[in-house]
């Protein structure tokens, strides 16, 4: 197939971030597709197409940061959708792939279908719109009128949805009776992580400040939904009761600067807590190895529960046990195999209780990182989801096919009864 891909925030492996459409697209490849994938490119003045492991990638000029405020965010989205429409609109496919955040992308998907005649297969990656309502992004009565409204389009413009959790499959389903949807989650490359502990030994050794000390890791963005304050709490407790525990924020965002005046104002900032820049996919394999538990955490927002944080699978495939401090499918992941802690929400001096004696448990230890790299292998390798993922695709433009020749085979068949009869 020509498969036309569209993803704002499309990463590789040499860039920070997740790179889910970059492995799924490369396996596209191949697996005998060619893929186009249109993605923005921040720091760019001009667009430009370059090759990246056999896809061809159409970066587009579109300023984005997550420490933007939710306005700009908007008109980046907007500023996308023009750009993107105009390329996808120029190429030829077969399938036309859309990938949210944000869902605007489902615009140009869905003229770049509608255009070629070709089927647009949707994925979504957050719980639309509910999650941008419940965070404040979508205050105005018309601004969450127009969100449902996108939302239904999208879904009624697509042949098949993916979802990223159970929990959006859920959503869809119980709103949109109609739409087909399959549970795709993020996965785990075991083939990257299996390096991950002789690369966390050697970041041992090269970081003074760790050497052999227990490393709880967070890797990941640092915006106002991560709510990473948390962790910065949990660290002030932990340098009273459990001092040589080191904790790693490692990432950038909007709530950069203010994590590190609390982190400061708590006395934690490069004494037990050190917050870190942003690394590319392939460096953060170090941290994942040299760590012991890695944290998962979010503000105390009931929908963020739905989310299918990469940073999880990224652990399990390291066979790192993982801590949350919210509930959902993830909570309930970690809890039925044993494969990390679901911490208090709101009591950091209870979390900090529950990760020392964690940590300090050397046979819980060792059975959560079993559990945890089972998941990664049984459950979350990204070659079983991505087969998944493929058939998904497949299913979607032979159903186009086989309709639209079902539908010429008619009309055939009506012409000849009618010059049978007109004879």
């Amino acid at each position: 197939m020509r498969i036309t891909y569209i993803h704002q925030y499309f990463k590789t492996p040499a860039m920070s971030g997740g790179t889910r459409s970059y492995e799924f697209a490369r396996r596209l490849v191949e697996r005998g597709h060619e893929v186009h994938m249109i993605t923005g490119d921040p720091d760019a003045d001009r667009a430009r197409v370059t090759t990246e492991a056999g896809i061809v990638v159409h970066w587009l000029p579109v300023p984005y940061d997550n420490a933007m405020s939710y306005r700009r965010r908007l008109w980046s989205f907007l500023g996308f959708v023009g750009r993107s429409a105009l390329v996808a609109g120029r190429l030829r496919h077969d399938l036309v792939f859309a990938t949210s955040t944000p869902l605007t992308v489902a615009v140009p998907g869905a003229w770049a279908a509608l255009r070629r005649r070709v089927p647009m297969v949707l994925e979504v990656r957050d719980v639309w719109p509910e999650l941008p309502i419940a965070m404040g992004a979508l205050r105005s009565p018309v601004s969450r009128w127009a969100a449902h409204r996108l939302e239904a389009w999208a879904y009624r413009r697509s042949a098949r949805v993916i979802a990223l959790s159970p929990g959006m499959a859920a959503s869809i389903r119980r709103r949109f009776p109609g739409v087909a949807v399959t549970v795709v989650p993020n996965s785990s490359d075991r083939k990257l992580f299996g390096r991950a502990d002789r690369a966390g030994e050697r970041l041992r050794r090269d970081t003074p400040w760790l050497g052999d000390r227990p490393l709880v890791l967070y890797a990941g963005t640092l915006g106002v939904a991560n709510g990473v304050d948390y962790l910065v709490r949990m660290a002030a407790r932990l340098a009273d009761t459990d001092p040589e525990v080191r904790i790693v924020i490692l990432g950038d965002g909007r709530m950069r600067a203010t994590l590190r005046d609390l982190a400061a104002r708590l006395g934690v900032l490069d004494r037990n807590l050190f917050l870190l820049g942003p690394v590319s996919k392939a460096e953060v394999v170090a941290f994942f190895g040299a760590c012991d538990l890695a944290a998962s955490v979010f503000a105390d927002v009931p929908e963020l529960g739905a989310n299918s944080p990469n940073k999880v699978f990224d652990a399990f495939a390291a066979g790192r046990p993982v801590a949350v401090n919210h509930d959902g499918w993830i909570a309930d992941l970690i809890t039925g195999h044993g494969a990390g802690l679901v911490l208090p929400a709101h009591d950091t001096g209870a979390a900090a209780a529950a990760v020392s004696a964690f940590l300090g448990d050397p046979a819980a230890c060792r059975t959560a990182r079993a559990a945890a790299y089972a998941l990664a292998r049984d459950r979350f390798d990204r070659d079983l989801l991505f087969g998944d993922f493929e058939r998904v695709l497949t299913e979607a433009a032979q159903y186009r096919s086989t309709t639209r020749a079902g539908a010429g085979r008619t009309a055939a068949s009506s012409r000849r009864i009618h010059i049978s009869r007109a004879s």
